[in-house]
C-alpha cells in the first residue's frame, strides 16, 4: 500500500482549462487524462488524500468520477466542493476541513489552502496544500508542498516523491533560525 497527496483536479470544470492554461483542447480530454494519470500511478488497495476542489460546473456527478478512480480517497475540503459533498460526501473514507496525519515519525499537516506556519513546522513537519495551481511554485517555503494536479503532471504524488522535493529544503522554523528571544530558556519562549 502506497500513499499518495494530489489536489484541484477539477473534474469536469471546462473554464479551469483556461484559467490555469491546461494543456487540454476540452474538457473531456482533460478528465480522461487526469483519470489515466491516477489510475497508472495509484492501485486499488493504495490510500489518496485528496486536498480539496474535486470536480466542479461539471455535468457528470463526483459519484461517476469516484467509481472510476483508484485507492481509498480521503477528503480534504476545497473552496469549490459544496455540491460534491452535499451529494456525495460519503463516497469518501472520510471528509475534513484541516487533517493532520502521521507516517513514520513525519507529521504531515494537510490543509486546501497554504499556510505561512502550520503546527509543527518548528519540529519539521510538513504542510502539503492545494488551491493556488502551482502559483507558489517559485516560491517555496520550508517543508510545505503545492500538491495539485497543475504542479505534479496531473497525477497524484507519493509520500516518496514528496520527500525527495522536500530533502534539500532548509527549515526557516527550526529553532537554529529562530532570534533568540523566540527560543526557550534565557527569557525567551517556543512558539510550539
Amino acid at each position: 500500500m502506497t500513499i499518495y497527496f494530489t489536489s484541484d483536479t477539477h473534474l469536469g470544470h471546462a473554464e479551469i482549462i483556461r484559467l490555469c492554461k491546461r494543456p487540454f483542447a476540452n474538457v473531456r480530454e482533460m478528465d480522461e487524462a487526469i483519470i489515466a494519470r491516477w489510475n497508472e500511478t495509484v492501485a486499488p488497495g493504495d490510500i489518496v488524500y485528496h486536498l480539496g476542489d474535486f470536480c466542479f460546473h461539471n455535468e457528470a456527478s463526483a459519484e461517476s468520477y469516484l467509481k472510476r478512480l483508484n485507492g481509498k480517497i480521503h477528503f480534504i475540503r476545497g473552496n469549490h466542493d459544496k455540491h460534491t459533498l452535499r451529494d456525495h460526501g460519503e463516497l469518501f473514507a472520510s471528509v475534513s476541513d484541516i487533517k493532520e496525519i502521521e507516517i513514520g515519525h513525519r507529521r504531515i499537516v494537510l490543509c486546501h489552502y497554504p499556510m505561512r506556519e502550520w503546527h509543527g513546522a518548528w519540529k519539521g513537519a510538513w504542510h502539503l496544500f492545494g488551491h493556488v495551481h502551482g502559483r507558489l511554485d517559485h516560491q517555496p517555503l520550508g517543508f510545505s508542498l503545492d500538491v495539485g494536479v497543475d504542479s505534479h503532471d496531473f497525477r497524484p504524488w507519493s509520500v516518496t516523491e514528496i520527500e525527495a522535493a522536500l530533502k534539500d529544503r532548509h527549515n526557516p522554523f527550526s529553532p537554529a533560525m529562530a532570534p533568540a528571544n523566540l527560543l526557550p530558556g534565557e527569557g525567551g519562549h517556543s512558539l510550539e
